[in-house]
């Protein structure tokens, strides 16, 4: 049975079935010329309509008389029409978020109030029902505080996603957690450390240095050893960052982050997945221009990640210094196979920490703290001959 896709031009108002008919040809699911027939046009008639609206010659879809549309939609056809050309180029953008957009973009512009936007976009199909996600409970932990730009940045895999050549790709995000600059955003078939350290160098040059980096305990992130320590995490406690782990199963630790992957996914919905990495790299690309200058965000006020976002001052020159270390600490050089020497003994420490040194501080006659850089990595039991991991809290 052929499904109908609009009433006849004269069973409702002319401006709303012109609106109609751009919009179903924009989805693309039939013909121009099946749509002129369903809608009972010409196909003339029909490219006349879209060769203006592509041009952006808005008032030309509207006849002089205009009062009955106004009355049926509250708000005027070129206000409707400015608002749905933005709805088609940003399709996962909500009325929030276009309102704020032609706020920034277009001050002059009497933008109508979101929730109009929003009966205009649910009255013309361009709105999909999305599940509200409950808000998780607040969380206590005391991570570095977010006061400014650079402050944390956080890192993770945005999971990964098929190609059109069967491949798999892991984008790589980075975002500074204050103002959700995306600093990152890179694709690769496969999880590996060195290119995480090529992404946070290329950051780093860019960018400057951070505080702080937040992650998940997955890999490179994250070993299984003393205080989660992995070559990466040393490498950036040597820059002067420190690397700090959310909890096993509390992604809402890392929200802000989660949230920007949650829009990304979004994103990659409308026909953003392409046939190999380089095109992919390419949406990628233009997502983030777009997410850091053009996205406007509630969080920061309707403004957008670029406006508040500010280089660091510390720089980057691609060396990894010496750690300075402290003179009223006893010092042990960790050797081959993680181990240091505790009189006659050898006690394993990390074989992430190959010539580095670890700082010890007597707790009391059995205990001896164990530090690397700011990170208490367990205690040393005089008896037991065995470093023991820190309780949590």
């Amino acid at each position: 049975m052929e499904r109908r896709l609009a009433m006849p031009w004269n069973e409702t108002v002319i401006m709303e079935q012109r609106l109609q008919f751009i919009i179903a040809c924009k989805r693309k699911e039939y013909s121009v010329a099946e749509l002129c027939r369903q809608f009972g046009i010409s196909r003339k008639t029909g490219y006349k309509w879209l060769e203006r609206y592509e041009s952006k010659d808005l008032s030309s879809l509207y006849d002089r008389s205009r009062a009955r549309h106004q009355q049926a939609l509250r708000i005027s056809t070129d206000v409707a029409l400015r608002l749905i050309v933005a709805k088609h180029a940003h399709p996962d953008w909500g009325p929030r978020k276009i309102r704020d957009w032609f706020r920034l973009k277009d001050p002059e512009f009497s933008v109508p109030a979101a929730s109009t936007i929003g009966d205009l976009f649910k009255k013309n199909g361009l709105v999909n029902s999305l599940i509200r996600r409950p808000r998780p409970p607040c969380y206590h932990k005391e991570f570095t505080a977010i006061e400014a730009p650079n402050d944390v940045w956080s890192a993770d895999f945005k999971g990964d996603f098929l190609l059109g050549n069967k491949r798999r790709c892991y984008p790589f995000t980075l975002t500074d957690n204050h103002s959700r600059f995306i600093l990152s955003c890179q694709g690769t078939y496969r999880i590996r450390g060195d290119f995480v350290v090529s992404c946070l160098e290329k950051a780093f040059y860019e960018y400057g240095l951070p505080y702080a980096i937040r992650t998940d305990n997955g890999k490179p992130f994250a070993g299984s050893g003393l205080a989660g320590l992995s070559q990466l995490s040393v490498w950036l406690i040597k820059l002067g960052i420190l690397p700090e782990r959310i909890d096993l199963g509390h992604p809402e630790q890392n929200g802000r982050h989660e949230r920007m992957h949650r829009s990304l996914k979004t994103g990659m919905i409308y026909d953003r997945l392409y046939n190999d990495l380089s095109l992919q790299q390419d949406w990628f690309d233009h997502y983030v221009a777009e997410f850091n200058n053009e996205r406007p965000h509630e969080s920061l006020n309707g403004l957008t990640p670029g406006h508040i976002y500010k280089r660091s001052q510390r720089e980057y020159d691609g060396k990894t210094p010496q750690m300075t270390l402290p003179d009223d600490k006893l010092l042990k050089k960790v050797g081959s196979h993680g181990l240091i020497r505790w009189g006659s003994q050898r006690i394993f420490v990390s074989e992430v920490l190959d010539g580095e040194y670890v700082c010890l501080t007597q707790e009391d006659e059995r205990l001896w703290r164990v530090e690397f850089g700011p990170l208490l990595l367990g205690y040393l039991d005089n008896q037991a001959k065995k470093i023991i991991r820190p309780k949590k809290g």
